[in-house]
């Protein structure tokens, strides 16, 4: 079930390149799941911006997202205390009850934020997650130091080599065998990676164009082993058992 609401801006700022962290204050009432998405309707543009929670409490949602479009370089320039209609409540989210006691945690890139979340549930109900984020320079790096506040351990894959482990994160999963399931968010390329060298079950987050965000318009259709499945609704996170390629 989602909620359309009024959220007031109570901060929007720069934590990398090209990267924003912004807090809205309001009703957070109808996220209940790490990996739902809120959508953003922003003036002068006809379509909402599909954007992942990051965090929640009993007053504000905090969300992270990167500047890669007019939509996103219009957010960037919001002020605090502007008011701005907001849907929440979409999306599926994951399913923590799966986790077993030592789940791997992936974000690539702007499929970090929901990881955190997801994270901080995890360590709450006594598990010991593993998190790696991959990136393509040092330049974009963020929330390393929340993640390991949290007591999760935390891996940085970085493709130019300039922190961490040079490569993707593949080649931090390679070395690793002792994972009892996992989540991924990030670019599909990652996720066909992810899902091609993990040795457990696992859920992914899956990106796609969505025109309404609450399954009205059917745009973001894609078709799974159980049939058609819309990302906006029925995902954005679908198990690696239901996954065609």
């Amino acid at each position: 079930m989602y909620k359309k609401n009024k959220y007031k801006i109570k901060l929007n700022e720069k934590i990398a390149k090209n990267t924003y962290k912004m807090i809205l204050e309001g009703d957070t009432s109808y996220i209940t799941k790490p990996g739902q998405f809120i959508n953003i309707e922003l003036e002068g543009f006809y379509l909402r911006r599909p954007i992942s929670v990051c965090d929640v409490d009993e007053k504000t949602i905090t969300i992270i997202y990167k500047t890669v479009g007019e939509g996103t370089e219009k957010m960037s320039t919001l002020q605090k205390n502007v008011e701005l209609d907001v849907l929440t409540g979409l999306g599926n989210g994951f399913d923590e009850e799966r986790s077993g006691q030592k789940p791997l945690l992936i974000g690539g890139g702007v499929g970090t934020p929901p990881m955190y979340n997801l994270c901080k549930r995890l360590v709450d109900s006594n598990k010991k997650p593993i998190v790696i984020l991959g990136f393509r320079t040092k330049e974009e790096i963020f929330y390393e130091e929340e993640f390991k506040k949290i007591g999760a351990e935390v891996h940085i894959s970085t493709e130019d080599g300039t922190y961490g482990t040079k490569g993707y994160v593949t080649d931090i999963i390679k070395n690793l065998d002792n994972y009892t399931y996992y989540y991924a968010c990030g670019p599909q390329n990652m996720l066909k990676a992810v899902y091609d060298i993990t040795n457990t079950d696992g859920e992914l987050s899956f990106e796609e164009r969505m025109g309404c965000g609450f399954g009205a318009c059917m745009g973001c259709t894609c078709k799974t082993k159980y049939g058609n499945k819309r990302i906006c609704v029925d995902g954005p996170i679908l198990k690696k058992e239901e996954i065609i390629w």
